[in-house]
């Protein structure tokens, strides 16, 4: 038994670049079904905080020095100082 034929990216690529899909795939039917389950819990959860202007002025400057999204960073401190 033979087997399958493997081809890189580049060539999977440069065949779709060239070639129509509609008599390759039949697109009449679903491929793959994903389901959603509302009740799965998050792994995290949103918070409102209501901080000083200041503060969070200087979070978000610490933030853009450090080239993160200041609710990233904010999310890190607060990891280290529970953890100390």
């Amino acid at each position: 038994m033979r087997k399958p034929r493997r081809h890189t990216d580049a060539r999977v690529a440069d065949y779709w670049l060239t070639h129509d899909s509609v008599g390759e795939i039949d697109w009449s039917r679903p491929g793959v079904r994903l389901e959603f389950d509302p009740d799965v819990e998050r792994p995290t959860r949103p918070v409102t905080l209501r901080l000083p202007r200041r503060l969070l002025q200087e979070l978000r400057v610490l933030a853009k020095d450090r080239d993160v999204p200041y609710q990233s960073l904010m999310k890190v401190l607060l990891a280290e100082k529970v953890a100390e």
